[in-house]
Parts: structure tokens; C-alpha cells; sequence
């Protein structure tokens, strides 16, 4: 699979990127702009504060015995305030994945043109683990949770699944199709990538989680990303700073030895490619 790498037109949008995330923003400081901050971040407050009352019952009563009307009433609102924020019990454990979604896709939206593909995918879930380390307590509490009630891991997997489909899309939409000879593999090499990406990021963060939330878990993401372009970085072409060196052959006679590299690729890795040639001799 090839991506574009740099190119004279702007890179074009996901196929499926939703116009309001590419829609110019109105300008700072005008009246629609702070009404609209405000109310967003009152929504997120309420969200946030339904989101820890159902997290306290759950502790203290038990998923199952915890009931909707509960929620509301431990968190100050009515019935019907909890069901224009979520539909069900279950999704008020996660609050923040709604707008951590719009973020991820608006790295993506915004990402320069000269970045690979691959990059801005691990860019854009950053977003993910940004949402869980602003609040570390919270996060260990939820995750304990989510281990202990099936429905709640169930809904946690189809949140992964949403931004597994966010990012296969956005690579689809990358490819650089006069290099790319065999487009029938497109969808498969897009998710694959895709998948890869979430699943690095989703190991960091359950072994931070159960590590209680210690730990800088930036950088441990930084080398589980660095893993996966090492991984892709040949087949793909997507990532910045990999490796391609072509195996390296010797002449008949042993005398001369030719290999291939890119000009970024770190010297380690062309300095393990000469020395395999030679033990293969």
C-alpha cells in the first residue's frame, strides 16, 4: 500500500468526514462563538456530573440494582434531562467518547499535507488517551468497571470499533492510487493499519489503568506507535522515518555487496540488513 507522502494539491477530506467538522469556525470572540463555547461546555458538565453519580451507584449498589431514576436524582436533574444526554444507563459510564470522536476526526480534518497517513492516525487517538488522563481516578474506577459488568464492556468495545472505522477511513482516503497496483487490497490494508494503531494504543492504556493510573503513559504510547511504523512502515509507506531497506545481495564471487535504503532510514537497520547478507553468503 502507498500513500502520498507530499503532494501539490491539499490532500482531500475522509470520504465520510462530516461537514460540520470542516466548516470554518466563526471568529473568535463573536457572539455565536461564546454561546456556543458555553454551551458545550455545559453540556460536557452535566454529562460529566451524570457520569460520576451513575459511577458512585454502581460502586455502591451494584450495576444491575441501579436504576436510571437514581442516576438523575443523585446528580440534581429530572428523567428526561438524563435521557437527552444518553440513552440508556450504560452509556452514561462513558461521557466523553462523543466529543473525543469529533476531536480525533478534526486532527485528521487539519492534518498537513507533507504528513504521512499513518502519523496523523496516531495523532488523532491521542485524543483517547488525553480524555482518560485528565482524570486518572475516574478512569481506573471506570475501567474497573467495565472488567466486572459485561454490558459495560461491550459498550466500551463498540467505542473502539468507532474509531477503528474513523481511521480505516481516513487511510482509504489516502492512498496514492497510480502507486498503488492492486486496489482490491485497499479496504484490507487500510483497517489492518487502522486496527493496529487502536490495539497499540488500547495495550498502553489498560496497562496503565491497571498500574492505577501511574506512570507517564505518553511516552510509553510514543514507543508502542514507534512499534507499529516499524511494523508498517516497508508495506505501507506510511509513516515518517521508516526503515525500507531492499535485502541486500552479494555478487557470485563474494566480492561486492549491494544494497538499497532509504535516505532516512536509521543506520542500525541498514547496518543489520549488510550484516544478514553477509551471513547468508
Amino acid at each position: 500500500m502507498q500513500y502520498v507522502r507530499s503532494m501539490s494539491q491539499p490532500a482531500r477530506p475522509p470520504r465520510t468526514a462530516s461537514r460540520a467538522a470542516v466548516r470554518p469556525a466563526p471568529a473568535s470572540g463573536t457572539p455565536e462563538n461564546s454561546a456556543g463555547g458555553r454551551a458545550a461546555a455545559q453540556r460536557l458538565k452535566l454529562r460529566r456530573g451524570l457520569a460520576a453519580a451513575a459511577m458512585e451507584l454502581f460502586a455502591t449498589k451494584g450495576y444491575e440494582a441501579t436504576t436510571v431514576d437514581e442516576i438523575a436524582a443523585a446528580a440534581g436533574v429530572a428523567r428526561r434531562t438524563f435521557f437527552r444526554h444518553f440513552r440508556s444507563k450504560e452509556e452514561a459510564i462513558f461521557p466523553d467518547h462523543d466529543d473525543t470522536l469529533v476531536r480525533a476526526e478534526a486532527v485528521l480534518n487539519a492534518a498537513p499535507p507533507h504528513e504521512y497517513p499513518l502519523d496523523t492516525v496516531c495523532r488523532g487517538i491521542k485524543e483517547v488517551m488525553k480524555m482518560y488522563a485528565a482524570s486518572p481516578s475516574v478512569s481506573v474506577e471506570r475501567y474497573r468497571l467495565t472488567r466486572e459488568v459485561p454490558t459495560l464492556r461491550e459498550r466500551e468495545i463498540a467505542s473502539v470499533a468507532r474509531y477503528e472505522r474513523l481511521f480505516t477511513r481516513y487511510l482509504l482516503g489516502h492512498f496514492d492510487e497510480h502507486a498503488h497496483q492492486n486496489g482490491n487490497d485497499d479496504p484490507l490494508l487500510a483497517e489492518v493499519a487502522a486496527s493496529a494503531v487502536v490495539t497499540a494504543h488500547n495495550h498502553v492504556l489498560r496497562r496503565w489503568l491497571r498500574a492505577g493510573g501511574e506512570g507517564d503513559v505518553e511516552a510509553q504510547l510514543d514507543r508502542a506507535f514507534a512499534i507499529v511504523r516499524r511494523t508498517f512502515g516497508s508495506d505501507i509507506g506510511g509513516a515518517a522515518g521508516a526503515a525500507t531497506t531492499s535485502p541486500a545481495t552479494v555478487s557470485a564471487r563474494g566480492e561486492v555487496l549491494v544494497t538499497v535504503a532509504r535516505t532516512d532510514a536509521p543506520i542500525d537497520e541498514v547496518m543489520r540488513t549488510i550484516e544478514q547478507a553477509l551471513k547468508n553468503r
